[in-house]
């Protein structure tokens, strides 16, 4: 049975998990609500990151590109995503059609600190971006 767990609290005034300066209503929070859609692969990543760290699967799947998308979702209770950094990033701008954003995802696992790179790539599907696939760095 897979493993899930309660969202962690984001109040509309929270600091956004993604990084930015903005409270999380004002950045990721409206487009994880619908109320808005990403402009370019980076703001589409830095939502799918503080996505993760509020456990929203059903944004997270809606911003997944069907091709490879998975049917569900399975959050690690003992997992706290903390810290996000932009690495680098290639297209993906409001013109491109695809773009990569590579990125160290720092955790804590269990009180255990961690990190995890990636290089993600993103794609317009029906004019919209969404995640394609990854490739792990470290």
């Amino acid at each position: 049975m897979p493993r899930r767990s309660a969202k962690p609290r984001l109040s509309p005034a929270s600091p956004c998990p993604c990084g930015l300066t903005a409270s999380y209503a004002a950045c990721c929070g409206r487009l994880h609500q619908g109320q808005a859609t990403a402009a370019t692969a980076e703001q589409l990543m830095r939502s799918r990151y503080s996505a993760f760290a509020a456990r929203d699967e059903a944004y997270l799947l809606r911003s997944w590109h069907p091709d490879t998308r998975p049917s569900q979702l399975d959050f690690d209770p003992g997992l706290a995503w903390v810290r996000l950094e932009i690495l680098a990033a290639t297209d993906g701008g409001p013109f491109h059609t695809e773009g990569t954003v590579t990125f160290r995802a720092h955790y804590a696992d269990g009180g255990r600190a961690g990190a995890m790179e990636e290089q993600s790539r993103f794609v317009r599907h029906e004019g919209a971006w969404v995640y394609r696939d990854a490739l792990t760095v470290s």
